[in-house]
């Protein structure tokens, strides 16, 4: 008798366990109201736009702005005053004239695709945050940072692929000093509400030599060397800003998609 009560408790209590699971678990899916074809559910209008990709992954695809293509400077502009890029174009590449200051895109960005390819200085020279230290900036203000970071140790959200000062790559996939690297970058810009508050903040995916590095991350706020960052005024689209920080830092094939 004791063995059918306890037989009968715990099937009763597997009962009230699935009626209770069954009560707060997720919605249901949703059941056609109406018997459905496949056609129902195919959406035609408006056609796809077409892209040509590029050959390689390093290629710009037919819709994007390319930003330096090896022969000159005329998309930028000294970060300063707006007169010509200070910086040298040698053999293909963009090369930092070290304290002639940053150079800033002319035209403006939000959301977009960036692709850029960066080299240490041919001389492996300093330490930590004294080698080949550069830093590409989204609209202006929020910096991916740019290193030296192989075999040369530093602090975690300061080495190359971290949004700087904010979060850590995921791994240190840095080449040696004289190779190049790149950068293929899924950046969103923050939204703010209209009274100026922010709504969400800014996101970004990177891959460093095609390691993923920064995974959809929150970017918490404006790129300050002091101090917490965080979001203290609304603004729109703005520049795409590379650093002078010192060093010869080199770089060739940027090329940008707006989203």
């Amino acid at each position: 008798m004791k063995k059918v009560q306890i037989i009968a408790s715990v099937a009763f209590a597997m009962l009230l366990s699935a009626k209770s699971y069954a009560q707060y678990s997720s919605t249901p899916p949703a059941v056609s109201p109406m018997p459905m074809k496949p056609e129902m559910t195919e959406i035609w209008e408006p056609e796809v736009t077409v892209v040509t990709p590029g050959k390689t992954s390093a290629d710009a695809p037919s819709d994007a702005i390319i930003l330096f293509d090896g022969k000159d400077l005329s998309q930028w502009v000294s970060a300063k005053d707006g007169s010509p890029a200070p910086w040298l174009v040698i053999d293909g590449r963009m090369e930092v004239v070290p304290k002639t200051g940053d150079i800033k895109t002319k035209l403006k960005f939000g959301d977009c695709q960036l692709h850029i390819e960066f080299s240490a200085p041919d001389e492996v020279a300093g330490v930590s945050q004294g080698r080949g230290n550069s830093g590409v900036f989204f609209q202006d203000r929020y910096e991916l940072q740019i290193l030296d970071s192989y075999q040369n140790r530093t602090y975690r959200n300061g080495q190359a692929g971290s949004i700087y000062k904010d979060t850590a790559p995921l791994v240190n996939a840095m080449r040696g000093p004289l190779e190049w690297n790149t950068y293929d970058v899924i950046y969103t810009a923050p939204r703010f509400k209209p009274d100026g508050r922010l709504d969400y903040p800014a996101r970004i995916t990177v891959l460093h030599n095609g390691v993923l590095v920064q995974n959809n991350t929150t970017i918490l706020g404006l790129t300050n060397y002091i101090g917490l960052h965080m979001y203290p005024e609304a603004h729109g689209e703005d520049v795409i800003h590379l650093q002078d920080h010192g060093n010869k830092t080199q770089f060739r094939n940027i090329w940008i998609r707006r989203l």
